[in-house]
């Protein structure tokens, strides 16, 4: 019984990445959802304060009573104890006052995102709002090329956390409807957050913002109906 042996030539293993060579009417871009968390916590809504209410008022009628001895010495101070009356900082701010969207001071119970305002690969020299992005090239990964488009803007990424290396959306658009001819853009966004600091220097794009989910939906009234799905909050 004789046995075929096939001989492979060539490496099994290639590497990682992207081929930009298969279509020339497509791009590929890395966009940065760059969000800062919030920095007090949100207040309470109405039914969840109703219910919270009624939960400890049905917990009232069931809890063990203590000897009025016994509460009197756990509330005794001793000598030497100091009372610090606390005082909480004001959840409306200055910027919130005069709705200065170029601070990350304003807005402290919600997420921030970060809109830049300037010329896109996929705008025909005209300046719109945008996310940070770049066109992937020869990066090793997606990843990687939003990296980049966050550090052309920081000038460096010290203060920023990326969660995971996939993305956490994407979407195909031709980019600009009015030719026929022009590209389609598959653009993929990557989470990036904030870590402390509370400003930055942005830097090449005319303008920027740091808006909460409801208003960067105003920015984007084409795009709404996804950015929604995407942005949780």
């Amino acid at each position: 019984m004789q046995r075929t042996i096939t001989i492979l030539r060539g490496p099994l293993v290639r590497d990682r990445g992207f081929s930009t060579s298969s279509s020339s009417s497509e791009k590929i871009v890395a966009s940065v959802l760059f969000e800062r968390l919030p920095v007090v916590i949100p207040k309470i809504d109405p039914v969840v304060y109703a219910y919270q209410e009624f939960a400890f008022r049905w917990r009232q009628q069931y809890r063990r009573i203590y000897p009025d001895e016994l509460l009197d010495k756990s509330n005794a101070r001793g000598k030497g104890d100091y009372h610090i009356d606390y005082v909480p900082a004001p959840r409306i701010t200055e910027a919130d006052k005069i709705n200065d969207r170029k601070s990350l001071q304003r807005a402290l119970d919600r997420r921030l995102y970060l809109l830049l305002y300037g010329n896109t690969d996929g705008s025909a020299g005209k300046s719109v709002w945008h996310f940070p992005e770049k066109v992937y090239q020869s990066e090793e990964t997606l990843r990687k090329c939003a990296e980049s488009a966050l550090k052309s803007i920081l000038g460096d990424l010290s203060h920023t956390y990326f969660v995971g290396n996939a993305p956490m959306g994407h979407m195909a658009t031709q980019s600009t409807e009015d030719v026929p001819d022009s590209p389609y853009v598959k653009q993929f966004f990557f989470k990036s957050q904030v870590i402390a600091t509370n400003k930055f220097n942005i830097k090449k794009c005319e303008d920027f913002v740091w808006v909460t989910k409801d208003e960067l939906l105003e920015y984007f009234p084409e795009k709404a109906e996804f950015l929604n799905k995407m942005i949780i909050s």
